[in-house]
């Protein structure tokens, strides 16, 4: 798990919370940005790209939904949406 996530965490076994989950898919995000800025005809990698910022997306609209301050704490920790 990374720097950002352990932030995160509930609790030091925290794996599945939906902000470990977001914090996670962030860094998935930003390594297939990067592998696809360097290999740009790799169609594969380009959808499960699409589909980690989607699965992103639904995530944090649950939280804003459901725990407001929570994902205002992950937007400022993440550096999302500014």
């Amino acid at each position: 798990m990374n720097k950002k996530a352990q932030e995160l965490a509930m609790h030091e076994k925290d794996t599945g919370s939906s902000e470990i989950q977001i914090a996670l898919l962030t860094e998935k995000i930003e390594n297939l940005s990067q592998h696809i800025k360097q290999f740009k005809k790799d169609k594969h990698s380009s959808v499960g790209l699409l589909r980690a910022v989607n699965k992103r997306k639904k995530l944090l609209e649950y939280l804003k939904r459901n725990k407001m301050d929570s994902y205002k704490n992950v937007l400022s920790k993440l550096n999302l949406r500014k």
